[in-house]
């Protein structure tokens, strides 16, 4: 071929040139097929391969995205072995041609280990013992470290400087850094304790009363929480808050089972009396009233109301028998005397636990009267009126 073009007239100076250009197009052209070749024929295999094993792990590992990323880096680096057969009469053009040939595969290795890091935290997400960690945060914080590395080292191949030289140079401005990223430090910091102690993960349901947050944990991110209200809003926390405030996680209720129910109703002191024979009479032939501490030769009334009342609580088929359940008086007030009523329904269903405790207060307020008490309540306009014709 050089002999073909020599004769046709080409001068030697342009048939090197020209030899060169095919060259260099012959190695761009041989490297994109072979990355052709890996990323449609061995990604697909490797896929296929991952797809019929029995874990679930190399699924997310060696993913599309992570497998592309790796073939990506198959052009630049034999560009970059081949690229000095090219370009050796020109120096000045193959050092700059190198940098941004590895400026370039720098970039694909931090997209590569990125890639990784989220197909791990994908991972980790299907394992049961690790669901109840904010790895999220934890990933992004990696993948943070991972890209402000490859930032360092391509300011250093920019500048054919030491990496530690650079760093050096970072840590004079330290505090304009942390100036800068204060909120995505602490976030770090804030992220890294949430996740060692497992205060939070998703799913939980918190409340914090200063920030109008009362609601299920829907995201855990390294600068934010995201939280859905009951009603349907969503409201961002920044990750350090939940660490320097307190907050209000009722995790715990939902693993036991069970919800506390704690309510009273104020009784009208001036029906608290003793007993009539007739009633004690009466009330000892109901089965509840076995087991009954007698004082005396008379009972109070309220003190038989309390019993009654642990007994209809206690046979209850939606409490939890396990737990304490209590019938006890708290302060007088002047609104009466408050009865609490003390207890743990057996479910933590939201809607089912408020009918069960409404369905145990509709029966205490309407079996109240059975034993001569009155619950106290202010006065009405029913009332006065009622005056006024007697």
């Amino acid at each position: 071929m050089e002999d073909i073009m020599v004769d046709i007239g080409i001068s030697v100076e342009k048939l090197s040139t020209l030899q060169r250009v095919l060259m260099f197009c012959l190695i761009v052209l041989s490297a994109y097929l072979l990355e052709f070749f890996c990323r449609k024929v061995i990604v697909k295999t490797i896929r296929t391969v991952t797809a019929r094993t029995e874990t679930k792990w190399d699924d997310y590992i060696l993913n599309t995205k992570v497998l592309n990323c790796a073939c990506h880096l198959i052009c630049p680096v034999i560009i970059f072995f081949f690229l000095p057969l090219v370009l050796e009469q020109n120096p000045t053009l193959l050092f700059y041609a190198q940098k941004l040939i590895t400026l370039y595969v720098l970039v694909i290795c931090v997209m590569l280990v990125c890639a990784l890091l989220g197909g791990f935290y994908e991972a980790s997400a299907e394992e049961a013992g690790l669901q109840h960690h904010p790895l999220q945060g934890l990933s992004q914080m990696l993948k943070l470290i991972v890209i402000a590395i490859g930032v360092i080292i391509g300011i250093s191949v920019l500048l054919d400087k030491n990496p530690i030289v650079i760093l050096t140079g970072l840590g004079a401005s330290a505090a304009v850094l942390m100036l800068v990223f204060k909120d995505t430090i602490l976030g770090l910091v804030a992220g890294v304790q949430l996740s060692a102690n497992k205060m939070l993960k998703v799913g939980d349901w918190i409340a914090i009363p200063s920030r109008n947050v009362n609601g299920v944990v829907t995201e855990v991110t390294l600068t934010t929480v995201k939280v859905r209200n009951y009603d349907n809003t969503i409201v961002t926390v920044p990750p350090y808050s939940l660490v320097s405030e307190s907050f209000q996680n009722w995790r715990g209720m939902w693993e036991s089972g069970a919800r506390r129910v704690m309510r009273s109703i104020n009784i009208d002191m001036n029906t608290v009396r003793f007993c009539t024979a007739e009633e004690m009479e009466r009330y000892s032939a109901e089965p509840w009233h076995e087991g009954i501490e007698t004082i005396g030769d008379r009972e109070v009334n309220l003190k038989v109301f309390r019993h009654y009342l642990e007994h209809y609580i206690t046979n209850h088929p939606h409490v939890d028998k396990s737990t304490l359940i209590m019938i006890r008086q708290l302060q007088p007030t002047p609104h009466g005397l408050p009865v609490e009523l003390y207890f743990f329904t057996a479910t933590t269903e939201w809607k089912r636990y408020e009918y069960i405790q409404a369905d145990i207060f509709d029966h205490t307020l309407a079996v109240i009267n059975e034993f001569g008490l009155k619950v106290f309540q202010s006065p009405t306009g029913d009332d006065i009126s009622s005056l006024k014709l007697s």
